[in-house]
């Protein structure tokens, strides 16, 4: 496919290459506009009037369809240029496993009378459904209102994730020199800000490759560091199950190395993460050892008035959630090898209506975890 020429008025259409053309009038998230490139000589029409919201046409074809997205007008099958398609939201596909949701692409009208709403639909929409208990059930209503005053003050997701940087270094700082109250309130302020800067990347449509890759290799690298160092800072620790401190440290990373590891190899066994594949996974995403579940074990340690316990209990965890990730992996192989690809329950509509509705509220998308 040949280049997207972008313009800001009628007066600057190019003359050839594919040129995209939205109206303004109309609200999009990212999945949607990468829907509408995927498809391209097509008009996407915002249902249920079939309105005519933004086109990916060639050059040629601009002054057959520019007035309908201008105008809005009410796009029928019969009445299409030749060569030029129709699609709706509904023929993008719901199940979005970067989000590991199962929410429809948000199109809708802008209406003044439904400001929140949309605003609602809006952050559901980019917010993950399958993450860890914290992220899904507690930040969903204070991140809303972070992200709402970010795009107010005009701070882009790469300023907040670089604060989240630093408040990674105070943390591991205030951890190895035995401040463990202050590094947990810098570690859960990271945590929060972590939260907020892809939300706001997704409403502001303001994602790059460079903030992909930027909030992300923080997120990797940081979470074995504060568990080494508050392991360092232990004084007179006594060994669990006949292993020191550096050997518990030894079987802390390779723990976390390992999971990681199974995440990154399960997507080649089909279309889903190994989070996504069954309900299960699901369910065990809210509390398998990734930093917040973490946190939550040292921040309880913390209260009972013995630290060690929770690094105990990190590295405990980790290995055992781990062994958990590889055998689902090494259960998830067989059946690749068995009966092909694996394709994820989320991506099923039927999963809404059958056994697993339970779940599939709870984890096809975030919406009900902060609207009333």
């Amino acid at each position: 496919m040949g280049g997207i020429d972008w313009c800001t008025s009628t007066g600057a259409l190019p003359d050839s290459g594919l040129v995209l053309l939205l109206n303004g009038h109309f609200l999009f998230e990212i999945r949607t506009l990468r829907g509408l490139v995927a498809s391209p000589n097509s008009i996407l029409v915002a249902e249920p009037d079939q309105k005519a919201a933004a086109a990916l046409v060639d050059a040629s074809q601009i002054d057959a369809v520019i007035k309908l997205v201008k105008n809005a007008a009410t796009v029928e099958a019969d009445t299409l240029p030749p060569g030029i398609s129709c699609i709706d939201v509904s023929l993008i596909g719901a199940f979005d496993e970067s989000l590991r949701s199962a929410r429809v692409p948000l199109l809708e009208l802008i209406d003044e009378n439904r400001r929140r709403e949309l605003e609602n639909e809006l952050y559901g929409n980019a917010y993950r459904g399958i993450t860890d208990l914290v992220t899904k059930f507690v930040w969903p209503r204070p991140a809303r209102q972070a992200v709402h005053l970010c795009a107010r003050l005009g701070l882009s997701p790469n300023t907040v994730t670089t604060i989240g940087l630093m408040l990674v270094l105070a943390a591991c700082w205030l951890f190895l020199n035995g401040h463990y109250a202050a590094g947990l309130v810098a570690g859960w302020l990271m945590t929060f800000l972590d939260t907020v800067d892809g939300k706001l990347a997704r409403v502001t449509i303001q994602s790059s490759p460079f903030g992909h890759i930027y909030d992300h290799a923080i997120d990797l690298v940081h979470p074995p560091f504060w568990y080494i160092f508050w392991g360092m800072s232990l004084v007179d620790f006594q060994p669990v199950f006949g292993f020191d401190l550096p050997a518990m440290g030894w079987w802390l990373v390779a723990g976390y190395v390992v999971g990681r590891l199974v995440e990154g190899l399960f997507p080649l066994l089909g279309h889903c993460s190994v989070f996504t594949w069954r309900p299960f996974d699901a369910w065990f995403r809210l509390v398998t050892a990734r930093r917040n579940p973490c946190l939550i074990i040292l921040t309880l340690s913390v209260l009972a008035g013995h630290p060690d316990w929770g690094f105990v209990g990190v590295v405990l965890w980790t290995v055992l959630t781990t062994g958990i990730l590889v055998l689902r992996f090494l259960q998830g192989l067989l059946t690749w090898l068995t009966r092909g690809p694996l394709v994820s329950w989320l991506d099923n509509p039927d999963s809404g209506g059958n056994q697993f509705a339970r779940s599939w509220r709870i984890f096809g998308g975030t919406r009900a975890a902060y609207e009333g």
